[in-house]
């Protein structure tokens, strides 16, 4: 396909963070993204990213006071990826808990993103 980058899903969440760095270094941590392209300003901040998580990608942008966002994942281990989460700086926002809609799920912050990591139980 030529209308959109080799190995690129065709729907990314963009998240306009206030240190797009530290968020990339989050995502790398707890969910083993990995960084398919950086462009940065001239003083060397990244302007834009794209990371891929498993199956997906994720757009980052950095600008200050970036608007609040939530981003699902779904992920092997809810409990594992929070506690790694929490390691790597993160604020806890649920702990993890099965859920009426049949998942397992944990919720942390980390600069003014909440992510929130499931597992279906099926």
């Amino acid at each position: 396909m030529d209308w959109k980058p080799e190995g690129q899903t065709s729907v990314a969440p963009y998240l306009i963070v206030s240190d797009a760095a530290a968020q990339a270094e989050f995502l790398k941590a707890v969910f083993g993204a990995e960084v398919l392209e950086a462009h940065r300003h001239e003083g060397g901040g990244i302007r834009h990213m794209t990371l891929r998580l498993d199956d997906g990608t994720v757009m980052i942008g950095q600008a200050p006071d970036g608007p609040e966002a939530h981003v699902h994942v779904w992920v092997a281990d809810p409990a594992a990826a929070h506690r790694t989460a929490l390691a790597a700086g993160a604020e806890d926002i649920q702990p993890p808990r099965d859920t009426a809609e049949g998942d397992s799920r944990a919720g942390v912050r980390v600069g003014g993103i909440t992510w929130w990591m499931s597992r279906h139980r099926g």
